[in-house]
């Protein structure tokens, strides 16, 4: 970036559809503070969400035992890790959590479809970055900077839209 622009950013305002582990990753090995949306920020707010008792969110973690209690109190144990690779080749670590026992719990249809005992995979890292970025976005120049990049990007999209008639674009992708 640098070599390029001739100078270096310290702050990346984004929206959503821009967060990633690999993004966040890569801010902080250059040093730039992320203010990236998360992608669920406006689901986070809603009572359905924090009701939803089978999101990770919702659940109390234990940081001594890298566990997770679920509403019925009984623990997500760690049981393996699986890796993911995105499109761009970046391969991801996930924690695979597996509930102690969810026989007989009158909680079960509400937190997972499985015949089995609940799962979930989660990358502690994405987790831990977006815990980071969040706590940016909702600082006091977090805000700003969120207000500014709003008002900058969409109003250059509200140009090419309304000045341009340029209503749709057909392409996707870097290549294009």
């Amino acid at each position: 970036m640098l070599e390029k622009l001739g100078q270096k950013y310290t702050n990346v305002i984004a929206d959503s559809g821009y967060e990633s582990e690999e993004n966040y990753l890569y801010l902080e090995r250059e040093g730039i503070n992320s203010y990236i949306k998360p992608q669920s920020y406006e689901i986070w707010k809603k009572k359905n969400f924090k009701d939803n008792i089978s999101r990770h969110e919702n659940m109390t973690y234990i940081e001594e035992a890298d566990a997770y209690v679920c509403t019925n109190g009984r623990i997500l144990w760690p049981v393996g890790i699986h890796h993911k690779k995105s499109a761009s080749g970046y391969r991801s670590e996930l924690t695979v959590y597996e509930c102690e026992d969810c026989n007989g719990c009158p909680h079960k249809t509400k937190c997972t479809k499985a015949q089995g005992n609940r799962r979930m995979k989660l990358s502690k890292t994405f987790i831990e970055k977006r815990g980071k970025s969040y706590k940016n976005i909702t600082t006091e120049k977090g805000t700003q900077l969120r207000v500014n990049r709003s008002i900058q990007v969409d109003g250059a999209f509200g140009v090419l839209k309304n000045d341009y008639e340029f209503n749709r674009f057909l392409t996707r992708g870097k290549t294009k």
